[in-house]
């Protein structure tokens, strides 16, 4: 099984970013912990600030991995694109956020991914990622 996990804008910056809402992980620290967990799992990692590379890698693994979990950070509220690279492709996709969005600002209650999205994960922190693949299982 192959499963790659694509994260937006920000996500980089986990572990210093704000840390009383995303914590002080990693997420290349976490990914580690994700790999060991799962060893029959290829997993593949991917992150950008820019929304085209993003819609890129979703086209990549679209056609050819058996699922792909998307942190699509704040375009999550803002991208069309993302939303249609999505129903453009034939591979699942798990929305993901470490922060429950509905606890947050209004503008972070609206999705251009979960209409497009096999399910949505949400408000458990890191442990989302985890949820997420163990939902391909």
């Amino acid at each position: 099984m192959k499963i790659a996990i694509v994260n937006g804008p920000n996500l980089n910056l986990l572990g210093k970013r704000e840390p009383e809402v995303y914590g002080t992980q990693t997420f290349e620290d976490y990914f580690e912990i994700l790999i060991n967990k799962f060893p029959q799992i290829e997993l593949t990692y991917y992150q950008s600030n820019i929304e085209g590379e993003l819609i890129g890698k979703i086209q990549e693994f679209g056609f050819t991995y058996d699922g792909i979990i998307l942190n699509a950070g704040a375009y999550t509220h803002t991208s069309i694109g993302i939303g249609d690279a999505i129903k453009g492709v034939t591979t699942p996709v798990i929305e993901v956020h470490i922060s429950n969005t509905y606890a947050r600002e209004s503008f972070r209650h609206q999705s251009y991914i979960s209409g497009n999205a096999k399910g949505v994960i949400l408000g458990f922190g890191l442990k989302s990622y985890d949820l997420a693949i163990q939902s391909f299982l």
